[in-house]
């Protein structure tokens, strides 16, 4: 028997939620398989478990326990496993509340890495910072990240010439709603229609989190088609961070965003320094440039300093 065959066999004996190591004691107490001299046979049986998830297999299904940690379950007693609806994403383990001890705020630096990766100057915008802060409807208006990237040309010529013609040709913002973790249904619901609303104003919409469960593929597919708003998986080795579903373009909203300029100072110095590299005389581009990188969020500089920030900000690096 392979050791492939052993985890489906345990994990149809076991016919629940089971963590890696529940299956790879399953398969050593009848044993399935001969692990021979390795050393740790549940960390090979954890890889293969994410395996099946990563590879698509439908026969093998996980959620999110927090702390990069997951359950795993056949598909086939979903329903069995989660009476109550009959669906995964209906169901809020409260483990996932009791271990989720990183906060979202920090995924944000880790963010802005992978963007200025792409060429993307990005900036937290600080909401508690804006005007009537207090008003809980804030959280649908402001985004909770901006980026900006410019049109990358070779020569001064070509980048005067698309100016000239066209200014809104020569960059394009986005705006990004950060989260934690997606789980349910409900979560998925909840935050994508945030990042709609409060990316209304920008040239690209995206939500991005650090955790989402893949029994929510297809409702994130079926809403990007039908709204456009794209969905990032961000790593905790931000380089490793993709993009799942492209966000669609839209033409700027002015007055969101003289509406947002208005209540928010970050996001209005935002605005103002993107105008002032459009605006500059060629002498004064790369001036103005690094003026709003200055401003914009820092990122890591080393693979060390990220692991740093990981393990002092609780944030989980494992790959379960």
């Amino acid at each position: 028997m392979t050791l492939k065959e052993a985890v489906l066999i345990s994990l149809e004996e076991l016919g629940k939620l089971v963590t890696h190591n529940d299956v790879c004691g399953n398969i050593i107490n009848k044993t399935y398989y001969d692990f021979g001299s390795a050393k740790t046979p549940s960390s090979t049986v954890s890889a293969l478990l994410g395996d099946f998830v990563r590879k698509g297999d439908s026969r093998v299904k996980r959620i999110s326990t927090g702390k990069g940690n997951f359950s795993y379950y056949l598909s086939k007693y979903e329903e069995s496993i989660f009476p109550a609806t009959g669906n995964i994403n209906q169901v809020v383990p409260s483990i996932i509340q009791k271990q989720a001890h990183y906060s979202e705020r920090s995924l944000h630096k880790l963010f802005s890495t992978y963007l200025k990766s792409v060429n993307i100057s990005s900036k937290t915008i600080y909401h508690e910072q804006s005007a009537n802060s207090k008003d809980s409807n804030q959280k649908w208006i402001h985004p909770d990240m901006v980026g900006v990237e410019f049109t990358s040309l070779h020569t001064k010529t070509s980048q005067s010439f698309i100016k000239s013609i066209s200014v809104a040709e020569s960059f394009k913002i986005t705006s990004y709603e950060m989260k934690r973790e997606i789980n349910t249904d409900y979560d998925l619901k909840q935050a994508y229609f945030q990042a709609v609303s409060n990316s209304s104003w920008a040239n690209f919409g995206y939500l991005v989190a650090f955790e989402i469960s893949d029994n929510l593929s297809d409702e994130i597919s079926r809403l990007n088609q039908s709204f456009g708003i794209g969905v990032i998986e961000i790593k905790a080795n931000p380089y490793e961070s993709k993009i799942l579903y492209p966000s669609r373009f839209k033409i700027l909203d002015f007055k969101t965003i003289d509406k947002l300029c208005h209540i928010n100072d970050d996001f209005n110095k935002f605005i103002d320094k993107i105008d002032k590299i459009l605006k500059a005389q060629d002498g004064y581009v790369k001036s103005s440039e690094r003026e709003l990188e200055e401003f914009c969020d820092t990122s890591f500089k080393s693979e060390a300093e990220i692991l740093a920030y990981c393990k002092e900000n609780n944030i989980p690096t494992g790959d379960n």
